[in-house]
């Protein structure tokens, strides 16, 4: 038993040297990612912000007839009618993205440098002379992993006092990413080296996956290792006396601070490693399965068809906005009839019936939502659906952002599998099968303690994670600086010998 224990602290020990340093980083930058969030954005709302009003009165083509002009196809993915350089444009997604212009019917060919730099002063309301263009990017860098879709990207920098760069991306000719000195800054210091989000790692998705699960399956290993040893190093006496807890603790100076400290935040390192590993879905463990994938095209009614909407009569816009100006129109169909989806006018987008026309305020009904979602998943019976007025465990959002209430429907079908239907849109908003769910509590959950008892009673979470992060950073410093001290030792005696 003894030649166990002892290889137990070696393995801990060589491990924590090796290691250490990594889980000290991750805690640190763990607290940073509370106040800076993931990598640069550009939200929605920044981008609504810096559109300009849509003006109505230059719309000369009903979608159908822009299509037409523009030998696009009337069933689009998606289409939406915005402004593009000055110009009211609508812009079809059928893969990649088309432009055309709504009062000419022109096609948009391309977005060259002059064009990009127009684009990107309109954005930040500056003359272009105040602007510097960079080049072209054909492949993603840092700050715009994930938006290889939207390439070619022109990428320009701005003389203000924020340290703006801007991207304008050639297929959707907006702005399509903005970071700034700060922004830049504070990703280095928290997502960047957290997530180990280095552009030449995402760019090989396998490498950058098998790196954290190595790394934090190691950090599982150790902070495992560590709980094992704070038990059999333990030693009491006989009788136990808790007076006397101090005393069974067999280590003096920074290893027994490391031992308290690890007694205290080791279950909480051991989780925090565990569901990172998680977190990338090793193997794919909890996604697939479950039904109801049909549901969301049933609540649409189909695919969209450009030829439902009429011409865009500004009088009548004008008359049911009672006024108010918008910025960007997303044409949709829903149960079968088109809408549009106005964004601009109020903080929340609106919905608007296009035949006749008129802002819809009331909730589609739980009859015609339960009659799609039973149409849509066949067969399979439901073992309950209600109507919910606040976030549960699994649909949730810390920004209280995503919509409410929600219809809940569950399925008794072999994943168990439960669905949240916004009755404001008629559409699917979330989905979770029971392996879906258990990942929400030991990935999710563990990882960013998300727990609705105390998720939403800020700052108690912020004292709460900040708590844990700084516990088990103290932690694992001590153990690297007093691994180190002792390869030191070590290194000196071979020297003398």
């Amino acid at each position: 038993m003894v030649w166990f224990r002892k290889g137990l602290i070696l393995v801990h020990r060589y491990l924590g040297i090796v290691l250490s340093a990594l889980v000290v980083m991750w805690f640190v930058t763990g607290i940073a990612m509370i106040y800076a969030g993931g990598m640069p954005q550009l939200t929605q709302s920044a981008r609504l912000e810096h559109l300009p009003p849509l003006d109505l009165s230059q719309i000369r083509m009903s979608p159908a007839e822009a299509a037409e002009h523009g030998n696009m196809t009337r069933t689009p993915g998606r289409l939406v009618l915005t402004t593009i350089m000055g110009r009211p444009a609508y812009r079809f997604d059928t893969g990649p993205s088309s432009i055309v212009f709504a009062d000419t019917g022109d096609l948009l060919e391309n977005v060259g440098a002059t064009d990009a730099m127009a684009i990107a002063s309109r954005f930040m309301q500056l003359p272009e002379g105040a602007l510097h263009h960079v080049g072209v990017l054909t492949e993603p860098d840092q700050w715009t992993i994930g938006q290889s879709d939207q390439m070619p990207l022109h990428k320009i920098t701005v003389d203000d006092a924020a340290g703006t760069e801007l991207y304008v991306s050639e297929s959707l000719a907006e702005v399509s990413m903005r970071t700034t000195r700060g922004s830049r800054s504070l990703a280095w210091v928290s997502a960047i080296p957290h997530w180990f989000f280095l552009v030449e790692l995402r760019r090989h998705d396998s490498v950058w996956r098998q790196s954290i699960l190595w790394t934090a399956g190691l950090g599982t290993l150790l902070a495992l290792l560590g709980i094992a040893l704070a038990v059999t190093q333990f030693s009491p006496s006989s009788p136990f006396r808790f007076s006397r807890i101090g005393s069974y603790i067999p280590y003096a100076g920074l290893m027994r601070w490391h031992y308290i400290t690890g007694v205290i935040f080791g279950v909480f390192t051991l989780t925090w490693a565990f569901s990172g590993v998680l977190s990338i879905e090793p193997f794919d463990w909890s996604t697939g399965g479950g039904s109801g994938a049909g549901v969301a095209r049933v609540l649409t009614g189909g695919g969209l068809d450009v030829s439902h909407f009429p011409p865009i009569d500004r009088a009548a816009w004008d008359e049911s906005l009672s006024g108010s100006a918008l910025k960007q129109v997303e044409f949709l169909r829903i149960q079968g009839e088109p809408y549009y989806l106005v964004r601009g006018v109020d903080p929340k987008p609106l919905l608007v019936e296009a035949n006749p026309l008129r802002v819809r305020r009331e909730p589609f009904s739980t009859e015609s939502l339960m009659s799609r979602i039973e149409q849509g998943n066949p067969g399979v019976p439901i073992v309950e659906s209600e109507m919910i007025g606040d976030y549960d465990s699994y649909y949730y959002s810390q920004n209280r952002d995503t919509p409410l209430p929600v219809l809940r429907v569950k399925f008794d079908d072999p994943d168990a599998t439960w669905m949240y239907v916004d009755p404001g849109m008629s559409r699917v908003v979330g989905r979770f099968t029971r392996r879906v769910r258990l990942e929400r509590w030991i990935s999710t959950g563990l990882h960013t303690l998300d727990f609705s008892f105390w998720y939403y009673n800020r700052p108690l979470w912020d004292i709460g994670v900040i708590v844990l992060c700084f516990g088990g950073a103290v932690s694992s410093g001590i153990g690297l600086f007093v691994g180190f001290k002792r390869l030191k030792r070590g290194a000196q005696r071979m020297i003398r010998s």
